[in-house]
């Protein structure tokens, strides 16, 4: 199985997950494909950056949903449909444990493959 992080970011965040505050999210949109299959997830993870530096990423605050699934291979295309479509799923997400992602704060660069 191929495994690829088609785009990832750090945001500024606000979270309360097992007793500890996140201050930091990463958004991703994950592609995997396996035998003539492509499936593409979002997923954010919350974490605590603590410091300016402190990009030090927990799992359990992590959730994630498939947004598409079929036959064929990975398309740039539809990359570029699932990146129209990422905030509102992240979002979905987040809200799934109380997070807010702070949009306008980014962390880092998009790091897109």
């Amino acid at each position: 199985m191929a495994t690829i992080n088609v785009y990832q970011q750090y945001f500024k965040a606000e979270c309360l997950f097992n007793g500890k505050e996140r201050h930091g999210v990463s958004v991703l949109l994950i592609s995997e494909s396996e035998s003539g299959n492509i499936r593409y997830e979002v997923a954010v993870n919350f974490f605590p950056h603590i410091a300016d530096d402190d990009y030090a990423i927990t799992y359990d605050a992590y959730l994630s949903k498939i947004v598409y699934e079929a036959s064929g291979r990975r398309s740039r295309k539809k990359e570029k449909e699932l990146l129209d479509g990422l905030r509102p799923v992240a979002e979905e997400l987040a809200a799934k444990i109380n997070g807010v992602i702070d949009w306008e704060h980014p962390l880092t660069s998009a790091r897109n493959d």
